[in-house]
Parts: C-alpha cells; sequence; structure tokens
C-alpha cells in the first residue's frame, strides 16, 4: 500500500470549500504531522494565480497523483 512522503504529488478525493478546493486537484506533500493523528499538509495551485493555498489532511482525502502511480509501478 502507498505511503505518502514529502513532495510526492497527490489529487484530492473531495471537495474542501472552505479551502476553495475541489475534488480533482492535484497538491504536493510539504510536511506530514503524526502526533496522535497522522495528517498531511499539502500545497496546492490555486487557479492561474502565483497563490498556493495549503491545506491539513487525512488519509482518505486524497490519493497518489497518477504520475506518481505510474513511477511507482514502473
Amino acid at each position: 500500500m502507498w505511503q505518502p512522503q514529502i513532495d510526492d504529488h497527490v489529487r484530492l478525493t473531495q471537495d474542501i470549500p472552505e479551502r476553495s478546493l475541489h475534488r480533482g486537484d492535484v497538491g504536493v506533500v510539504r510536511s506530514i504531522w503524526c502526533s496522535p493523528t497522522c495528517f498531511f499538509e499539502v500545497e496546492f495551485q490555486v487557479g492561474e494565480t502565483e497563490c498556493q493555498t495549503r491545506a491539513l489532511l487525512r488519509e482518505g482525502q486524497f490519493e497518489a497523483h497518477e504520475e506518481h502511480e505510474e513511477a511507482v509501478l514502473a
């Protein structure tokens, strides 16, 4: 089973409206917080601007991005 690591590309599996993030958005894992529960800080490029949005996500809120999955399977 795939375990997210820092710098992995991930894709949201659900909307996060309070951050203006939508299912299918792709981001990069920037940090992992594991006390007492694991959370992943993921950075997203929102729209075509230079702005980034970070969100703390639990496993199940994202999955490996296809490009990452292909690299792991190769």
